[in-house]
């Protein structure tokens, strides 16, 4: 073949591979199975192998860059990626609009969804993206150029573009792309997002950007950052100029200040809500003339041509089905509610957890009531109340004996709970082995809950200890077990002997201490058998700890059946000596941090983990030793706690700041 040839061949292939993508992606219609996709993709990538001078930045191949990066870089914005400031209800959108119409001279304002994702920026020189990064505090984010290439409708390269262009988008993960990641994350035992919005983030700020294409994002840009050799008036007509350069345009209504015609816009959004691929969580109100936003200025914190509305949480009647009761790890039973399945904050739900039996009748729920559900933060199902009983309706009593063993149970002095004290009980047993071997435990790859329940009815394990027994020949005994899949789970169990001590005792499962406390625990004693021997009042001594939690431990090294599993696990090698991580500087040192609600782009581990690094200690409770609060979304009683103690609350753009100083 010819270069000319070539040249022809490549530039049909892109615009064939450019259609499908727009098909596969953004339309979520694919037109071609996705081995004539790969197979076309193919021979584009052979032919600008043959041809390097063919192969253009805005190639189809550019889009999946699959190499892994040590770090994200920093990106100074060359303009302020601000936050609004959220109102929730229309009486504050009334006055807004009448604050603004006090100063400025017939104002129009446009009114548009509100994207729940991750702000990120694009910049463009001579139509060829050059640069994508994060919103970070608003003033510096991290490049995520190659991760944001692999997000199908953002253009690689603008026809008739200006010279010089900023703009400002959302990147999403659309509803069926997070129903399908969930349904991966679950098959393979590892920890599922809590949402689209968390896992857009998580996925943008992947350090392998093949994991991001495989994620299915797509974007909606909403602002013009800066442009340069063009003029615009009105936000509007930028957004029309957006458009006409190839973006996914944010749509929008423009209104006059009308507050029932800007109310009925933002009801007529509200109303698509449920039906759109993609989540919302409000609608932004925003100036259209640029000078008058000009004249308007801005506070600290937000531009005060501009708010977003909030939705307030969606709730659904539906009718109670039944309520089934779990018994957990550590015996509690938890009664779940059983409902007709409904869609809220675009999900299927059908189950919620009713917590004990106080909450139960408090609420006076019976089974075959209609109940009102929503979504509390727009994340988890919870019932609110009961509407009305079914006719012979009875009062709902959580049994008086475990529903797995048969056992009595007991009320719980310290909580509103029962426990059924059968230690050898097979739910509890089973989710105690399920729980040793998560993720944020021993890390047994590969041991899930089906597994787990295979050995138990075969009576391999009867405990986290007889892991460590497992032999291949029995593993191959049972369905589904193949030599591969025998060697690699067998791997993992040996894998996990070495894990750090603080894992070992968050995976023993003791009431009361999580991963923080199990760190805090270590960092006091670092042997098993320092811990074994410390008294509750010494316990209590830790930094972070309280009376409670103190005493759980000290009760359950005090158990007999706890202290044989431990010396099971220890003679079996399993890792009982806790060393310290070296700090990378100690500009936290002696600073205890608390970290509570949702942070916008990093896990709780990552900023643990960031916070560790630099000397500092993070606790589960706030006290008046706590220095510092982190604080994302949805915080809740830790960070009131905190301002009634006027301890310093910082955002994680601040702590990202101060870590990097």
């Amino acid at each position: 073949m010819t270069e000319q040839e070539a040249k022809l061949r490549v530039a049909e292939l892109t615009d064939i591979l450019t259609k499908l993508a727009h098909d596969y992606y953004d339309l979520d219609a694919p037109t071609a199975e996705d081995y004539e996709y790969d197979m076309l993709m193919q021979e584009l990538r052979t032919l600008e192998a043959e041809f390097p001078a063919l192969a253009a930045p805005d190639s189809p191949t550019q889009r999946v860059q699959g190499v892994a990066s040590g770090r994200f870089e920093k990106v100074a914005h060359a303009v302020q990626m601000a936050s609004l400031q959220d109102v929730f209800s229309f009486e504050a959108v009334d006055a807004f609009v009448q604050r603004i119409a006090e100063t400025v001279d017939d104002p129009h304002f446009t009114v548009e969804p509100k994207i729940d994702g991750l702000s990120v920026s694009l910049e463009y020189e001579n139509g060829i993206l050059v640069r994508g990064s994060t919103r970070g505090d608003g003033f510096t984010g991290e490049d995520v150029t190659a991760n944001l290439k692999t997000i199908r409708s953002i253009p690689l390269k603008l026809k008739n573009a200006p010279a010089e262009l900023e703009v400002r988008g959302e990147v999403y993960m659309p509803r069926a792309a997070f129903e399908r990641l969930s349904a991966q994350q679950e098959a393979a035992g590892e920890q599922l997002f809590k949402n689209p919005r968390n896992a857009a983030a998580g996925s943008l700020r992947q350090k392998d950007s093949a994991v991001t294409a495989a994620r299915r994002l797509g974007i909606f840009v909403f602002n013009l950052q800066r442009v340069g050799g063009e003029t615009f008036t009105d936000h509007s007509q930028t957004i029309d100029r957006i458009a006409e350069l190839g973006f996914p345009a944010i749509p929008y209504t423009r209104c006059g200040a009308d507050c029932a015609a800007i109310r009925a816009a933002i009801a007529a959004i509200g109303a698509q809500r449920g039906d759109l691929p993609y989540d919302i969580d409000g609608v932004v109100i925003k100036v259209d003339s640029l000078s008058a936003r000009e004249q308007l200025g801005a506070t600290a914190k937000y531009p005060k041509w501009a708010v977003a509305y909030k939705f307030p949480p969606e709730e659904k009647v539906t009718t109670l089905l039944d309520i089934e009761v779990q018994v957990g790890r550590t015996g509690v039973l938890t009664p779940v509610a059983v409902f007709a399945p409904l869609s809220l904050a675009g999900t299927s739900v059908s189950r919620a957890v009713l917590h004990n039996q106080q909450f139960i009748s408090e609420k006076d729920i019976r089974i075959g009531d209609r109940i009102r559900v929503r979504k509390a933060g727009d994340i988890i199902p919870e019932v609110l109340c009961s509407e009305s009983h079914a006719a012979g309706a009875e009062p709902y009593l959580l049994p008086d004996h475990c529903p797995v063993c048969g056992a009595p149970v007991t009320a719980d002095g310290e909580e509103a709970a029962v426990r059924c004290g059968n230690p050898v009980c097979p739910a509890q047993i089973f989710r105690s082995i399920v729980h040793f071997a998560s993720k944020n435990a021993m890390n047994i790859d590969g041991l899930g809950p089906a597994i787990v329940q295979q050995l138990l009815d075969q009576k391999l394990i009867e405990s986290p200890a007889d892991l460590y027994a497992l032999t291949k020949e029995q593993l191959l005994s049972l369905e589904g077990f193949k030599d591969k899949s025998a060697e690699n789970l067998l791997r993992a169990i040996e894998q996990s002997k070495s894990q750090p001590l603080d894992r070992v005792i968050g995976a023993l499962g003791i009431r009361n201490i999580g991963q923080t406390a199990a760190v805090l625990l270590c960092e006091r004693f670092p042997s098993i058998d320092e811990i074994a021997a410390a008294s509750a009042e010494e316990i209590a001594s830790i930094d972070g700890f309280g009376e409670i939690m103190a005493e759980s431990v000290a009760a359950a090294f005090a158990e007999p059946e706890f202290r044989a599993l431990i010396d099971t696990l220890r003679a079996r090698g399993v890792h009982m000596e806790y060393e310290k991580k070296q700090a990378a500087d100690d500009r936290f040192a002696g600073i205890t941090f608390v970290l509570t609600g949702t942070l916008p782009t990093m896990k709780r581990d990552e900023a643990k983990a960031l916070i560790e690094a630099h000397g500092g200690k993070v606790s589960g409770s706030v006290s008046k030793k706590t220095g510092v609060v982190v604080a994302g979304e949805d915080a809740g009683s830790k960070l009131t706690k905190a301002q009634e103690l006027g301890i310093e609350i910082i955002d994680e753009a601040e702590l990202l700041r101060r870590a990097s100083l």
